[in-house]
Protein backbone atom coordinates (compact mmCIF):
# COMPACT_ATOMS: atom_id res chain seq x y z
CA UNK A 1 0.00 0.00 0.00
CA UNK A 2 1.80 3.73 -0.66
CA UNK A 3 1.23 6.14 1.61
CA UNK A 4 2.25 9.76 2.45
CA UNK A 5 5.88 10.14 3.08
CA UNK A 6 6.03 13.87 2.58
CA UNK A 7 3.68 17.00 2.55
CA UNK A 8 4.79 20.41 1.09
CA UNK A 9 3.30 23.74 0.18
CA UNK A 10 4.92 26.72 -1.07
CA UNK A 11 3.18 30.21 0.06
CA UNK A 12 5.21 31.89 -1.97
CA UNK A 13 5.57 31.31 -5.57
CA UNK A 14 9.09 30.52 -6.33
CA UNK A 15 10.10 30.09 -2.54
CA UNK A 16 10.92 27.76 -0.33
CA UNK A 17 8.72 24.88 0.79
CA UNK A 18 6.89 24.13 4.32
CA UNK A 19 7.07 20.64 5.44
CA UNK A 20 3.84 19.76 7.46
CA UNK A 21 2.52 16.51 9.13
CA UNK A 22 -0.61 17.44 8.58
CA UNK A 23 -2.20 19.78 6.11
CA UNK A 24 -5.99 21.11 4.88
CA UNK A 25 -6.59 20.25 1.32
CA UNK A 26 -8.52 23.03 -0.35
CA UNK A 27 -10.09 23.02 -4.12
CA UNK A 28 -6.42 25.76 -4.52
CA UNK A 29 -4.20 22.60 -3.04
CA UNK A 30 -2.46 22.45 0.26
CA UNK A 31 -3.67 25.39 2.26
CA UNK A 32 -1.38 28.53 1.23
CA UNK A 33 0.22 27.10 -1.19
CA UNK A 34 1.42 29.71 -3.76
CA UNK A 35 -1.18 32.38 -2.11
CA UNK A 36 1.43 34.98 -2.97
CA UNK A 37 3.79 35.67 -5.70
CA UNK A 38 6.94 38.19 -6.21
CA UNK A 39 5.94 40.45 -9.29
CA UNK A 40 8.35 42.68 -11.19
CA UNK A 41 7.53 46.57 -11.97
CA UNK A 42 5.13 45.83 -14.66
CA UNK A 43 3.18 43.24 -12.35
CA UNK A 44 5.03 39.91 -14.38
CA UNK A 45 5.84 36.90 -11.64
CA UNK A 46 9.39 36.67 -10.68
CA UNK A 47 10.27 32.75 -10.28
CA UNK A 48 13.82 31.28 -10.21
CA UNK A 49 13.70 31.02 -13.84
CA UNK A 50 15.80 34.29 -13.50
CA UNK A 51 15.79 34.92 -10.16
CA UNK A 52 16.91 31.92 -8.77
CA UNK A 53 17.68 33.83 -5.48
CA UNK A 54 13.85 33.08 -4.79
CA UNK A 55 14.47 29.57 -3.52
CA UNK A 56 16.56 30.53 -0.73
CA UNK A 57 13.71 32.78 0.60
CA UNK A 58 12.19 30.59 3.37
CA UNK A 59 8.23 32.60 4.02
CA UNK A 60 6.34 31.53 7.21
CA UNK A 61 2.59 31.85 7.51
CA UNK A 62 1.39 32.50 11.17
CA UNK A 63 -1.32 33.49 13.30
CA UNK A 64 -3.72 31.32 11.43
CA UNK A 65 -2.68 33.30 8.25
CA UNK A 66 -2.72 36.89 9.38
CA UNK A 67 0.85 37.31 9.24
CA UNK A 68 3.63 36.57 6.98
CA UNK A 69 7.73 36.42 8.19
CA UNK A 70 10.41 36.12 5.17
CA UNK A 71 13.87 35.30 6.55
CA UNK A 72 17.23 34.87 4.19
CA UNK A 73 20.62 34.50 4.22
CA UNK A 74 22.38 37.92 4.73
CA UNK A 75 18.75 39.63 4.77
CA UNK A 76 16.86 41.15 8.49
CA UNK A 77 14.24 38.95 8.91
CA UNK A 78 10.64 40.76 7.62
CA UNK A 79 7.37 40.19 9.01
CA UNK A 80 4.45 41.49 7.41
CA UNK A 81 0.08 41.74 8.18
CA UNK A 82 -1.19 39.62 5.60
CA UNK A 83 -3.40 42.14 3.54
CA UNK A 84 -6.76 39.82 2.13
CA UNK A 85 -8.92 43.30 1.24
CA UNK A 86 -7.02 45.87 -0.25
CA UNK A 87 -6.96 47.29 -3.59
CA UNK A 88 -6.48 44.65 -6.66
CA UNK A 89 -3.93 45.68 -8.82
CA UNK A 90 -3.40 43.63 -12.54
CA UNK A 91 -0.59 40.51 -12.24
CA UNK A 92 0.38 38.40 -14.76
CA UNK A 93 1.56 34.84 -14.82
CA UNK A 94 2.59 33.28 -18.35
CA UNK A 95 1.05 36.27 -20.05
CA UNK A 96 -2.38 35.18 -18.65
CA UNK A 97 -4.06 38.29 -16.68
CA UNK A 98 -4.78 37.83 -13.06
CA UNK A 99 -5.33 40.16 -10.15
CA UNK A 100 -3.26 40.16 -6.97
CA UNK A 101 -3.90 42.57 -3.29
CA UNK A 102 -0.48 44.51 -3.07
CA UNK A 103 1.31 43.65 0.64
CA UNK A 104 2.70 46.84 1.25
CA UNK A 105 6.36 48.37 0.65
CA UNK A 106 7.89 46.47 3.88
CA UNK A 107 7.73 43.65 1.59
CA UNK A 108 8.56 45.08 -1.56
CA UNK A 109 11.37 46.75 -0.18
CA UNK A 110 12.34 43.29 1.24
CA UNK A 111 12.39 41.51 -2.08
CA UNK A 112 13.91 44.27 -3.89
CA UNK A 113 16.84 44.03 -1.53
CA UNK A 114 17.28 40.12 -1.72
CA UNK A 115 16.71 39.98 -5.43
CA UNK A 116 18.46 43.16 -6.25
CA UNK A 117 15.43 44.21 -8.75
CA UNK A 118 12.57 46.35 -7.84
CA UNK A 119 9.77 44.05 -6.42
CA UNK A 120 6.25 43.89 -5.52
CA UNK A 121 4.76 41.17 -3.16
CA UNK A 122 1.04 39.77 -4.11
CA UNK A 123 -1.61 38.07 -2.74
CA UNK A 124 -4.30 35.97 -4.42
CA UNK A 125 -7.72 37.54 -3.65
CA UNK A 126 -10.51 35.75 -2.13
CA UNK A 127 -12.81 35.82 -5.40
CA UNK A 128 -9.47 34.81 -7.67
CA UNK A 129 -11.57 31.61 -9.83
CA UNK A 130 -8.81 30.43 -12.16
CA UNK A 131 -9.37 27.40 -14.17
CA UNK A 132 -6.83 25.21 -14.54
CA UNK A 133 -6.50 22.84 -17.52
CA UNK A 134 -5.98 19.14 -18.14
CA UNK A 135 -7.38 15.76 -18.37
CA UNK A 136 -9.29 16.58 -15.09
CA UNK A 137 -9.48 20.80 -14.75
CA UNK A 138 -9.87 21.92 -11.15
CA UNK A 139 -8.45 25.69 -9.76
CA UNK A 140 -4.97 26.94 -8.19
CA UNK A 141 -3.86 29.84 -6.36
CA UNK A 142 -0.35 31.40 -8.36
CA UNK A 143 0.98 27.74 -8.75
CA UNK A 144 2.16 27.34 -12.65
CA UNK A 145 -0.24 25.20 -12.90
CA UNK A 146 -2.61 22.15 -11.39
CA UNK A 147 -3.50 22.49 -7.58
CA UNK A 148 -1.22 19.28 -6.24
CA UNK A 149 2.18 18.55 -7.81
CA UNK A 150 2.73 14.01 -6.81
CA UNK A 151 5.76 12.81 -6.64
CA UNK A 152 6.46 9.06 -6.21
CA UNK A 153 9.46 8.08 -4.29
CA UNK A 154 10.28 5.25 -6.38
CA UNK A 155 10.72 7.65 -9.37
CA UNK A 156 13.34 9.48 -7.90
CA UNK A 157 14.84 6.66 -7.10
CA UNK A 158 15.21 5.31 -10.48
CA UNK A 159 16.60 8.29 -11.68
CA UNK A 160 18.93 8.53 -9.19
CA UNK A 161 19.94 4.88 -10.67
CA UNK A 162 20.23 6.48 -14.45
CA UNK A 163 21.38 9.94 -13.71
CA UNK A 164 24.91 8.22 -12.35
CA UNK A 165 25.78 11.55 -10.46
CA UNK A 166 25.04 12.13 -6.79
CA UNK A 167 21.89 11.62 -5.77
CA UNK A 168 19.27 14.81 -5.65
CA UNK A 169 16.28 15.15 -2.82
CA UNK A 170 13.07 15.07 -3.58
CA UNK A 171 12.94 19.37 -3.17
CA UNK A 172 14.60 19.86 -6.20
CA UNK A 173 11.26 19.12 -7.94
CA UNK A 174 9.41 20.71 -5.48
CA UNK A 175 6.67 18.71 -4.99
CA UNK A 176 3.23 19.01 -2.79
CA UNK A 177 2.95 15.07 -2.21
CA UNK A 178 5.23 12.36 -1.98
CA UNK A 179 4.26 8.91 -1.36
CA UNK A 180 6.13 5.40 -0.96
CA UNK A 181 5.31 2.18 -1.53
CA UNK A 182 4.33 2.12 -5.16
CA UNK A 183 7.50 -0.41 -6.63
CA UNK A 184 6.84 0.75 -10.35
CA UNK A 185 8.12 4.10 -11.23
CA UNK A 186 5.93 6.59 -12.60
CA UNK A 187 3.05 4.93 -11.03
CA UNK A 188 1.41 8.87 -10.46
CA UNK A 189 1.47 8.84 -14.37
CA UNK A 190 -1.35 6.45 -13.96
CA UNK A 191 -3.40 6.95 -11.33
CA UNK A 192 -6.92 8.46 -12.65
CA UNK A 193 -8.59 8.97 -9.17
CA UNK A 194 -6.55 8.70 -5.48
CA UNK A 195 -8.63 8.73 -2.13
CA UNK A 196 -5.96 9.75 0.42
CA UNK A 197 -6.96 11.01 3.87
CA UNK A 198 -10.86 12.30 3.49
CA UNK A 199 -9.74 13.86 0.14
CA UNK A 200 -9.66 12.89 -3.61
CA UNK A 201 -7.90 13.76 -6.24
CA UNK A 202 -8.40 13.64 -9.52
CA UNK A 203 -5.52 13.21 -12.73
CA UNK A 204 -4.83 16.40 -14.62
CA UNK A 205 -1.57 16.17 -16.30
CA UNK A 206 1.71 14.73 -16.46
CA UNK A 207 4.50 17.71 -14.70
CA UNK A 208 6.75 18.93 -17.62
CA UNK A 209 9.68 20.51 -16.08
CA UNK A 210 11.66 23.29 -16.70
CA UNK A 211 14.80 25.05 -15.83
CA UNK A 212 13.85 25.54 -12.23
CA UNK A 213 14.47 21.87 -11.46
CA UNK A 214 18.43 22.70 -11.98
CA UNK A 215 18.57 25.52 -9.51
CA UNK A 216 19.64 24.31 -5.31
CA UNK A 217 16.38 24.71 -3.33
CA UNK A 218 19.31 25.03 -0.72
CA UNK A 219 21.57 27.93 -1.53
CA UNK A 220 19.45 29.60 -4.90
CA UNK A 221 22.48 28.95 -7.32
CA UNK A 222 22.09 27.31 -10.19
CA UNK A 223 23.56 23.48 -10.29
CA UNK A 224 22.74 22.01 -13.69
CA UNK A 225 22.60 20.25 -16.79
CA UNK A 226 20.90 17.31 -13.96
CA UNK A 227 17.66 16.69 -13.63
CA UNK A 228 17.04 17.76 -17.28
CA UNK A 229 19.79 16.21 -18.83
CA UNK A 230 19.07 12.48 -18.05
CA UNK A 231 15.30 13.14 -17.90
CA UNK A 232 15.56 13.94 -21.27
CA UNK A 233 17.13 10.13 -22.21
CA UNK A 234 14.11 8.45 -20.93
CA UNK A 235 10.95 10.73 -20.09
CA UNK A 236 10.39 12.83 -22.97
CA UNK A 237 6.72 13.96 -23.37
CA UNK A 238 4.69 13.71 -26.48
CA UNK A 239 3.72 17.02 -26.36
CA UNK A 240 6.86 18.10 -25.42
CA UNK A 241 9.34 18.61 -22.76
CA UNK A 242 10.60 16.38 -20.17
CA UNK A 243 7.85 14.89 -17.66
CA UNK A 244 8.36 13.75 -14.17
CA UNK A 245 6.22 13.55 -11.42
CA UNK A 246 2.03 14.33 -12.06
CA UNK A 247 -0.20 17.19 -11.42
CA UNK A 248 -3.92 16.14 -9.89
CA UNK A 249 -6.78 18.68 -9.13
CA UNK A 250 -8.88 18.56 -6.41
CA UNK A 251 -11.94 16.21 -6.57
CA UNK A 252 -12.96 16.66 -2.48
CA UNK A 253 -11.40 18.51 0.17
CA UNK A 254 -10.20 17.55 3.29
CA UNK A 255 -7.14 16.45 5.78
CA UNK A 256 -4.17 15.03 4.37
CA UNK A 257 -1.45 13.81 6.71
CA UNK A 258 1.97 11.80 6.80
CA UNK A 259 0.84 8.15 6.53
CA UNK A 260 -2.18 8.41 5.12
CA UNK A 261 -2.90 5.62 2.43
CA UNK A 262 -3.63 6.27 -1.08
CA UNK A 263 -6.64 4.11 -2.75
CA UNK A 264 -6.28 4.22 -6.21
CA UNK A 265 -9.92 4.04 -7.65
CA UNK A 266 -9.22 4.49 -11.24
CA UNK A 267 -6.20 3.97 -13.67
CA UNK A 268 -5.40 4.85 -17.22
CA UNK A 269 -2.27 4.69 -19.88
CA UNK A 270 0.45 7.08 -19.25
CA UNK A 271 0.35 10.12 -21.34
CA UNK A 272 4.42 9.90 -22.19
Amino acid sequence: MATVTELRYYPVKGCAGVGAAQAELTRAGLAHDRAFMVVDEQGVFRSQRRDPLLAAVRPAVEDDGRRLTLTAPGAEPVTVAIDTDGPRREVRLFGAPFLGIDQGDDAADWFSGVLGAHSRLVRVPPEHDRVTDGLIPGTSGYADSCAVHLLSRSSLDRFNELSGVAALSVDRFRPNVVVDGWAEPHTEDRARRIAVGDAELGYAKLAIRCSVTLVDQSSGAKAGPEPLRTLARYRRAAAGGVAFGSKFAVLRPGTLRVGDELAVGAWGASEL
